[in-house]
């Protein structure tokens, strides 16, 4: 019976050729199949460095009919490296899927280190980088994107998302909408020959990009939630108190509060359950 095989996570570069590691190029190298998102945007990669091994495509379209194939080949002793077309597998792209797979059929995962988009961006963001939170890719649908917006307006953390150059500016007016003009740190094509970073209020960055062509992958970092609107959502629990002594039942009482702070009825909600 073949020993199970193993799947290797090899991060790609986001832009320059030079960041892929001597450990992500050897195992390239060594193993019997390398899964893609996009085959001929890593055949490139792979002709770049001479690396001449068997290609299958992976995406967002095909991961779960391609699943069997690859746990079989792995079942059967082979050794596949999964690669997605930029940075680490499994960020914002159906790696996350096989890997989780894999783990469930007790097959060995090994993940290498290597280039990320988003942790490159906060680094040189200027922001605070000992909490942060990685937001991906907002939704599509502006309804939906403000209602996602509404329900993390108060975090703390320093937030990081994902953007595609036609829907930039719709969502830093979203953003700034929903958040005010806070902070942040726009960084676009990172590591490539037209890498820009641009850092100031959100209203001066949606100024910066109004009258242009906006082209390339962009990460957008922004500070958390200030002091005063953190207390803002503490003082939640004192409002309710207020409002119940008044006279309001716990349920209009939650349903005013959530209007009145435009916060989400449920997170008020989470603060009625121990009131009296």
């Amino acid at each position: 019976m073949n020993e199970i095989g193993r799947l290797y996570i090899c991060p790609t570069p986001i832009g320059n050729l030079e960041d892929i590691t001597i450990r992500t190029l050897n195992t390239l190298k060594e193993v019997d199949l390398i899964i893609a998102e996009d085959t001929r945007h890593s055949l490139k990669l792979l002709n770049h460095f001479g690396i001449k091994k068997p290609l299958s495509s992976y995406h967002e379209h095909n991961k779960f009919s391609k699943e069997g194939y690859i746990i079989d080949r792995l079942m059967r002793g082979e050794n596949i490296a999964l690669v997605s077309d930029a940075g680490m597998p499994g960020i914002s792209d159906p790696g996350e899927e096989i890997i989780k797979t894999c783990i469930e059929n007790g097959i060995e995962v090994i993940g290498l280190p290597g280039p990320t988009a988003s942790i490159l961006a906060l680094v040189i963001s200027g922001l605070c980088t000992k909490k942060f939170v990685f937001e991906g890719f907002l939704p599509s649908k502006k309804s939906e994107r403000i209602k996602h917006l509404e329900e993390i307006k108060y975090e703390g953390r320093t937030l990081i998302f994902y953007e595609s150059p036609h829907r930039l500016l719709k969502t830093l007016k979203d953003i700034l909408n929903t958040f005010g003009d806070r902070n942040i740190s726009l960084a676009r094509e990172l590591t490539k020959k037209f890498e820009e970073i641009n850092r100031g209020r959100i209203t001066e960055i949606i100024e910066i990009y109004s009258n242009r062509d906006i082209k390339g992958e962009i990460v957008i970092v922004i500070e958390g939630s200030s002091e005063k609107e953190n207390n803002e959502e503490i003082s939640v629990e004192d409002e309710l108190k207020k409002l119940l002594s008044e006279g309001f039942s716990k349920k209009d009482a939650v349903k005013k509060l959530s209007k009145e702070k435009n916060l989400p009825r449920n997170e008020v909600y989470k603060y009625s359950v121990n009131l009296e």
